[in-house]
């Protein structure tokens, strides 16, 4: 007996697994194929991202923020990689299924494809049915491919007869021929296949890094126009940091933030390269006398103001990492609307809401009234003495003192329209969260850290502060239940920026609980009550549990 002669039980599943590898390729070359077409339309249109892009505009606020909090600035990166995964799985499970029912293995994958293809033509920022077209094309190379390789399994999706297979190879073979060294009883070619499949993963790894290359070189563009900015000398710069504002303690975080660790927290999956020798920005709407078109060189020509400003997250838990302060360099965005003849409602203007519109396709809504109120709200063009990076919204973005960024800080941005509140619910308006947002006073503990372990005697306890546009007044620690003790604040630099503070704690052993809370020059004290960040940004007190050694 030949002992290499498989039982019909062992032939089914290698049947299966062969299936399996099968749907992987053709899952692998229909992204990849996508990913080649999309270089040709738009790397937006290409199928995970459209998919990502979909699942992030219908996902839940609730769940939107809490993957924010768990992830922070990778969540883009989880959810790619969460949307790869799982058609990993579907392709594995079309390919096994693909071993019986050829065709409708076959099916399944253009079923995907379809998938791509409305969610590619239904974003926000589509530009039409062409969108469509990275993830039809793989999809139909992805079909084609599975319908071809399952064919290269012999019998397999026709109802094989394994019994009568498995005889006629023992009894019939041909001299020299081994069952699994070709074509065996069961039909199965398994050094063509072999040999196919390999081809196949060469081809789509040839695909997809063309189209990544294609679509890389597509920045370039904006990477040059960048690189070849020179900012003008403001016409009003911001006044140097005072001495003392940044104090020196380890842990604390700077004054200013670094532009490679200034938070980001937006929808884009693939971060906008816009070239902006041809951006354009786009004013018009309710109450706008004089419609304008503005070219990136227009503003450069405008008078630029340079201000420190501290800008926050809604989605920033009490103690959490959203907020960073920066100096923007920027044009009057009050002075813009004026020259169009935009009124706010205080001045009788029809409009009280200016919708700005990014090239990624999000809207955000923000308040007329404040950004014409003479607090300094800009249409910004740098940050920290550089033009704006591209992740912070290069090469315009809107930041406005004292507005959480979801009503504010649209980056990327190509349209205002001036409109009303009632006539008009911003992206994230209409997924529940408020119309108005106002940044609420906050104060956090950067050291010790949680669960730190120092040692008996004077600990610094410092952190941060602040309540845009009111500024901070007072900031007082409190240790386990004792009584509040006002903390020294470091100096001031303007009421749109945030604040150090420090206090000197004589540290007993055992374990302690720190708390922290300010007062705003309102004299408004920030609430002990705990809320949620939806639907208009947390509150409650920072607490950190320390063991003192």
């Amino acid at each position: 007996m030949d002992d290499d002669v498989s039982s019909p039980p062992l032939r089914g599943i290698r049947r299966l697994t062969a299936g399996a590898v099968s749907g992987l390729l053709a899952g692998y070359a229909a992204i990849a194929v996508a990913e080649l077409v999309s270089a040709a339309v738009r790397p937006e249109s290409g199928p995970v991202i459209a998919v990502g892009g979909a699942a992030i505009d219908r996902t839940p606020a609730a769940v939107k923020d809490w993957a924010i909090r768990q992830f922070g600035t990778d969540d883009k990166l989880v959810l790619q990689l969460g949307i790869l995964a799982v058609l990993t799985v579907l392709a594995l499970a079309l390919g096994m299924l693909a071993t019986r029912w050829r065709l409708i293995g076959s099916l399944g994958v253009l079923a995907f494809g379809v998938v791509g293809a409305l969610a590619a033509t239904g974003r926000p920022d589509s530009t039409g049915a062409g969108d469509a077209l990275p993830s039809t094309v793989g999809a139909v190379a992805g079909a084609c491919l599975l319908f071809w390789l399952i064919g290269r399994l012999g019998d397999a999706g026709h109802g094989v007869r394994e019994h009568d297979q498995a005889t006629a190879g023992r009894e019939g073979s041909p001299s020299g021929t081994r069952p699994g060294d070709g074509a065996d009883g069961s039909g199965w070619d398994r050094r063509g296949f072999i040999r196919a499949a390999t081809a196949t993963a060469a081809a789509s790894t040839g695909a997809g890094l063309a189209g990544r290359a294609l679509n890389g070189s597509q920045g370039q563009g904006a990477v040059a126009s960048r690189k070849g900015i020179v900012l003008p000398r403001p016409s009003s710069s911001a006044s140097p940091v005072p001495k003392g504002a940044g104090l020196r303690i380890k842990g604390i975080s700077p004054f200013v933030t670094p532009n490679a660790d200034f938070y980001r927290v937006d929808t884009a999956l693939v971060v906008p390269k816009v070239d902006a020798t041809s951006w354009r920005l786009r004013i018009h709407g309710l109450g706008v006398q004089r419609e304008r078109t503005l070219t990136f060189h227009d503003l450069l020509n405008m008078p630029l103001i340079e201000r420190d400003i501290t800008l926050t997250c809604v989605s920033n838990e009490v103690g959490g990492p959203y907020v960073g302060n920066a100096r923007w360099i920027g044009v009057r965005l009050a002075d813009v609307l004026e020259q169009c003849g935009v009124r706010p409602p205080s001045k009788s203007g029809p409009a009280d809401q200016l919708v700005a519109r990014s090239v990624d396709g999000m809207t955000i809504g923000s308040p007329v009234e404040d950004v014409m109120d003479g607090r300094d709200a800009l249409l910004a063009v740098g940050m920290n003495g550089q033009p704006l990076p591209f992740e912070h919204g290069f090469p315009v973005r809107m930041v406005v003192p004292g507005l959480y960024g979801y009503v504010s800080a649209c980056k990327w941005i190509r349209d205002i329209e001036l409109t009303t509140f009632d006539a008009y619910d911003a992206y994230w308006v209409e997924r529940d969260w408020a119309q108005q947002a106002p940044i609420k006073t906050e104060s956090r503990i950067d050291t010790p850290k949680p669960f730190g372990r120092p040692q008996a005697g004077t600990v610094m306890v410092a952190g941060v502060a602040w309540a845009q546009h009111r500024g901070i007044d007072k900031v007082e620690v409190r240790v386990d239940d004792g009584p509040w003790q006002e903390a020294r604040l470091a100096a001031e630099d303007t009421r749109d920026t945030w604040r150090q503070w420090s206090y000197a704690w004589q540290a007993t052993k055992g374990g302690h609980t720190l708390t922290v809370r300010a007062t705003d020059r309102t004299g408004e004290t920030q609430t002990e009550k705990r809320a949620d960040t939806m639907p208009d940004g947390a509150t409650g007190w920072h607490t950190v549990a320390v063991t003192v050694d």
